[in-house]
């Protein structure tokens, strides 16, 4: 129904904000921590919104991104999982180190989560590994970068991965490793390998 709201920010707490949108007050419930990133109150703020429909309820969910929108309908998705399971999830991990958990099998990030168990966050991994991609984590920073290269490069540095985890580092050190090389339009797939492994001891 909605996409997104834009307009002043009158109402702030833990875990949800008050958007004035042509006189209307809309109450919104956001990842619990989350809400000093967006603002003070009195500023206009643009927020992507999911609107959760159940018997007589309706409740809004708002996020800071689109991207932050796309993760918390994923994680809908998974048996077990309701919005407030979703929201706990997205309070202790941003989208992208979901991907990082989810790809590399990360039980005891993903279970950090208040009210994520082991076996919620296995059968969250299972259900979700097969609709993220590597892709997802390496081409948004690269994009902004260098967009015309985006692909040829997420295509180099995804090759990189799979090398250091041939060489016995987990998928998600590999992940981090390689997402934190900065890119270059004529980056070849040695050199970030080179680049990673300096910034494994960091990790």
């Amino acid at each position: 129904m909605y996409s997104y709201l834009k307009g002043e920010l009158v109402e702030v707490s833990e875990d949800t904000i008050v958007v004035e949108v042509n006189n209307i007050g809309y109450n919104i419930h956001i990842p619990a921590g989350m809400a000093g990133n967006f603002g003070g109150t009195g500023q206009t703020v643009k927020v992507y919104t999911y609107l959760h429909v159940k018997e007589e309820r309706m409740e809004l969910y708002g996020f800071l991104t689109r991207d932050g929108l796309t993760i918390f309908k994923l994680l809908l998705g998974v048996s077990g999982i309701g919005p407030k399971g979703a929201l706990a999830v997205l309070a202790v991990m941003s989208p992208d180190d979901l991907r990082f958990a989810v790809l590399g099998e990360d039980v005891k990030a993903i279970s950090k989560a208040p009210g994520i168990g082991s076996k919620t966050a296995k059968r969250l991994i299972l259900e979700l590994k097969d609709k993220l991609k590597l892709e997802d984590v390496l081409e948004q920073n690269m994009a902004a970068a260098a967009p015309e290269q985006a692909n040829s490069l997420s295509g180099a540095k995804s090759e990189a991965v799979q090398a250091l985890a041939a060489l016995g580092y987990s998928p998600s050190e590999a992940l981090k490793a390689v997402n934190s090389v900065e890119p270059s339009v004529d980056m070849a797939v040695e050199e970030i390998l080179k680049c990673a492994l300096k910034q494994m001891s960091f990790l």
